[in-house]
């Protein structure tokens, strides 16, 4: 996720390429644009640009191209939610304003200021940019940090603005800050979630707390980067920090981050790694800094590290990673919580784990949208501003808003997936559970056998998969890229499917895959999917799980495998809401490769499964007898027209594949700092069959900041590539000044390879 000066880091209007070199039988699947959303703030209409991905196909390198393959992968907001000065996200101007005997206060005035300086104790200065209800200098009211590192004066403008003012009119001062070495702010940013980064968070509390405008209680937001440094923050338990609320947030660095996916490495990490230089590394405004301007962009551009080898030399959780990592001790977080994503967005994962450990006041909610605001999403969406004023006035002020009368866990239940039903809405129903876990849900086994699934063990029998083919260009992304239909991915899998369904079956939690395991190899992996057949026989992704077999008994020593040896392995996969139709099949899916979401092992590898020990279990979940009541205002809106469908050819024997996402350059205009930004990108994904080391990730990054003689660029490159022994990795970043080039580093490393 991250935030730039375009709307989605995965270059929402991209086109992503997918090449095969060889002839194949074709096959029809529904595509569906990027749609993030519309909507109107205060008074003035703004729209979020609808960006489709197309599918466009080019000869490869390596030998003549006799079949084009092409799969379309619809887009959704990426890790790091990216937001302009054009993008209006606020809630409500008006609408549904009330609930039992609250409602929202009258509107109050706006103050806002532009910039002013919070002073760490090590001198360092951050730059905040401040949203007052008018009258707090007499009256003084609570107050509501957000503390991101992305660039508050223009790429997070829009969303700073508009949510400024939705809380700050009702009555909570709104303060955003930039991180240490990023935005306006002073100092160096070398990582995330470093040291320095969350004491500052600490003392910014403190110092939000000290101002004559403010009560004295303080509450901390964000998504992603920001929803994950507010549990980190909480578990350092500031005395003024009063409640919590954290979107799109992880739980544990290493198994639920954008690094690594079930021991494996995960493509996120590339496309993280890109946007944190390019994000980062961007210049200070010289309207905000002054003529410091440039001695502050050259200390950060010196400052950058190669991040991507940070990450690759850490391979397991270590001491690395489980700093920040709030899973080690639920107890530190000590103040209410409130836990929001979306169920195509993986960051939704942590939120049943924190709903079950946390031992403070909490609440969690899960819609249908992916990585983004409640109110920013499409076409569904939430009047989030009734829902968070009604959240902090509770408890920074006391005020009796019946929220915490109602259930710890709202849940959108989707009768279908996002890809199946666009550009329609997801037909479905929000849900409620008055406690997490649920007592309701009960687990069901599903029995892996060669007749398929059953509810009880089959006969003792082993079956194979050979991983010489390339499995996961149906689901090509660890976050939210949405899964299309995953025929493709099934036949080239070890399937089994249930029976026709009589009735329809609903479940929401986490599955459970427990399987006898073994491998020809020392290193090695398994992912599993689990998928509803509809009755036209199309296959729609409902979850799935990944997970290095070195790992099988711990994530901080892993240990090769004994070739042959038949281990039990028992993971969980993604949490999940969903409705399995009345007429549909249960489908389980298992592969050694999910590619290109994770890297390959190190060597071709056949897997063997003792099918009389293997199983997936599903939270099934009764339907409730009777409708549950959902008080947030849900808004709607108009469907785009649908695309017409497009083809795929389906290789039939070892291809290379090569996956192209663009998303050339685009200049947002921020009218009100006289600002022009753009950011572009351009990432390359390609493997060959049957050799293991043939991978390649390449992600290219731009952005650039103009304003009359101000002009500055950056333009970044990360490449990985392997050997069975070690990953070599090259980053570069190049920052201009106008035409003049004034600073470039190129650095390559050979980083061995621990199990992965």
């Amino acid at each position: 996720m991250d935030a730039s000066g375009a709307v989605d880091d995965d270059g929402g209007h991209g086109r992503i390429r997918l090449q095969d070199f060889h002839q194949g039988a074709y096959r029809r699947l529904q595509r569906a644009p990027l749609q993030i959303g519309h909507c109107t703030w205060a008074g003035r209409q703004s729209s979020i640009r609808r960006r489709e991905a197309a599918m466009v196909l080019r000869p490869g390198p390596f030998r003549p191209c006799n079949q084009e393959l092409q799969l379309e992968i619809p887009l959704r907001m990426s890790r790091r939610t990216a937001l302009t000065g054009a993008v209006a996200t606020a809630g409500v101007a008006a609408g549904v304003t009330s609930v039992g005997a609250w409602a929202l206060p009258a509107p109050r005035e706006v103050e806002v200021t532009e910039h002013v300086w919070i002073s760490m104790a090590d001198g360092v200065r951050l730059s905040a940019r401040l949203f007052l209800p008018r009258g707090s200098d007499k009256a003084p009211v609570p107050a509501v940090l957000e503390y991101i590192p992305y660039r508050k004066r223009d790429a997070y403008r829009g969303h700073d603005t508009a949510w400024g003012h939705q809380l700050a009119s009702h009555g909570i001062a709104y303060v955003r800050l930039d991180v240490r070495g990023s935005g306006d702010s002073e100092g160096v940013l070398v990582d995330e979630y470093d040291v320095p980064e969350l004491n500052d968070g600490g003392e910014a509390i403190a110092w939000i707390a000290a101002q004559s405008w403010c009560s004295g209680a303080v509450g901390l937001r964000g998504i992603s980067w920001g929803g994950i440094n507010t549990l980190q923050i909480a578990a350092m338990r500031p005395p003024a920090l009063k409640a919590i609320m954290a979107l799109g947030c992880s739980d544990n660095r290493y198994t639920n981050d954008a690094h690594y996916v079930g021991g494996a490495l995960g493509h996120t990490n590339l496309q993280w790694g890109i946007g944190f230089k390019t994000v980062m590394a961007g210049p200070p405004d010289p309207a905000i800094v002054g003529e410091s301007w440039e001695a502050m962009w050259r200390q950060r551009l010196e400052a950058t590290p190669a991040i991507m080898e940070t990450w690759l030399r850490h391979q397991t959780f270590d001491e690395y990673w489980r700093r920040g990592s709030v899973a080690l001790d639920w107890g530190a977080i000590s103040v209410p919580t409130y836990l929001v994503g979306g169920w195509q967005d993986t960051y939704s994962n942590p939120i049943g784990r924190l709903l079950q450990n946390l031992k403070v006041p909490r609440k969690g909610l899960i819609g249908p949208w992916g990585h983004t605001y409640p109110w920013a999403a499409e076409p569904m969406s939430l009047d989030w501003t009734f829902e968070e004023v009604r959240w902090w006035r509770h408890w920074l002020m006391g005020e009796a808003t019946g929220i915490m009368d109602e259930p710890m866990l709202r849940a959108f239940m989707p009768y279908a997936t996002w890809t199946q039903s666009r550009p329609a809405e997801i037909p479905g129903r929000w849900i409620a559970e008055g406690a997490w876990p649920s007592r309701a849900i009960k687990p069901r086994s599903l029995h892996l056998t060669p007749a398929g699934l059953t509810d009880r063990p089959g006969p003792a029998h082993v079956a194979q998969i050979v991983g010489d083919r390339i499995v996961g260009l149906t689901k090509p992304e660890w976050l939210d890229r949405a899964p299309i239909e995953q025929s493709l991915d099934d036949e080239k899998s070890l399937s089994f499917e249930s029976a026709v369904l009589d009735r329809d079956t609903e479940i929401l939690g986490y599955p459970m895959a427990h399987l006898r395991i073994a491998a020809d190899r020392t290193v090695a992996k398994v992912a599993v999917r689990i998928t509803e057949v509809t009755a036209d026989g199309k296959s729609w992704l409902v979850s799935y799980g990944l997970k290095n077999l070195t790992h099988r008994d711990s994530d901080t020593t892993p240990t090769p495998l004994r070739p042959g040896e038949f281990y039990d392995l028992d993971f969980p996969l993604f949490m999940v809401g969903h409705r399995f139709s009345k007429g549909s099949r249960i489908r389980v899916a298992i592969s050694e490769n999910l590619w290109p979401l994770a890297w390959p092992s190190p060597e071709i590898v056949t897997l063997k499964l003792a099918l009389d020990h293997c199983r997936v279990d599903l939270p099934v979940r009764p339907r409730e007898r009777a409708a549950t009541a959902f008080p947030i205002p849900v808004r709607h809106a108009e469907p785009s027209a649908a695309p017409a469908p497009f083809v795929v050819t389906e290789p039939v024997s070892p291809g290379h594949y090569r996956i192209i996402l663009e998303s050339p350059p685009v200049a947002s205009t921020l009218a009100d700092i006289q600002t022009v930004a753009s950011r572009g990108r351009r990432e390359t994904s390609e493997i060959i069959e049957g050799q293991a080391n043939s991978g390649l990730w390449r992600h290219e990054a731009s952005s650039s900041w103009a304003r009359g003689d101000w002009d500055c660029s950056l333009s970044a490159m990360i490449e990985l590539k392997s050997t069975a022994t070690e990953f070599l990795i090259t980053e570069s970043l190049t920052a201009s000044k106008g035409p003049q080039i004034i600073f470039t580093r190129q650095s390559e490393a050979r980083i061995p390879r621990q199990l992965v």
